[in-house]
């Protein structure tokens, strides 16, 4: 549900990357669907810059930290594990939540912005449960209707948005930023 004045809740939003035909993954795709390029790489870099609870499933969470050996930038961040399995986290300062329900209650305490990295699951739940402040999709041009993982949308149902930016990185990549339609 969006915030509003009155509830003053923390925004959560989701930054997922994804295809033309809406897969968050491809089976044989490289990071980035192989088109890192300077300008996405200044946005990824001047939104971790912004303060935030980075938010993350399991197999987010232990991918990203399978990959960093404690030193890293997303090490030093403040972070929710959103996790029905885990009850210890040891990279960096992380937080375990064991149900969607609890993430939720957690939005509406105060503190920094909670911003969700990946974790299309987790996405998809809190998509269907109207959760979600924003969902912010950065698109790549590529299909990959013989390859694709992980469809963005499966199981959300219908869901009105409201657009509320657009952006075009490396002069190929669309940001869209929208707001879930009160």
């Amino acid at each position: 549900m969006a915030s509003t004045g009155a509830s003053m809740t923390r925004p959560l939003t989701a930054d997922l990357f994804i295809t033309l035909d809406g897969y968050a993954k491809g089976d044989r795709s490289s990071a980035y669907f192989g088109m890192l390029g300077p300008e996405l790489e200044h946005w990824i870099e001047r939104e971790i810059e912004q303060p935030q609870i980075v938010v993350m499933g399991r197999v987010t969470y232990q991918t990203l930290a399978h990959y960093d050996d404690g030193s890293g930038r997303l090490a030093k961040m403040p972070k929710i594990l959103v996790s029905r399995t885990l009850t210890e986290a040891s990279w960096g300062e992380t937080e375990i939540v064991n149900s969607d329900e609890a993430l939720i209650a957690l939005k509406r305490k105060q503190g920094s912005p909670m911003r969700i990295m990946g974790s299309v699951s987790l996405v998809q739940r809190l998509l269907h449960a109207r959760a979600l402040d924003r969902l912010r999709l950065v698109v790549f041009p590529i299909v990959l209707g013989d390859t694709g993982s992980e469809p963005v949308f499966a199981d959300v149902g219908d869901l009105p948005l409201d657009l509320i930016t657009t952006e075009v990185l490396d002069g190929r990549l669309v940001v869209l930023d929208y707001r879930p339609t009160a």
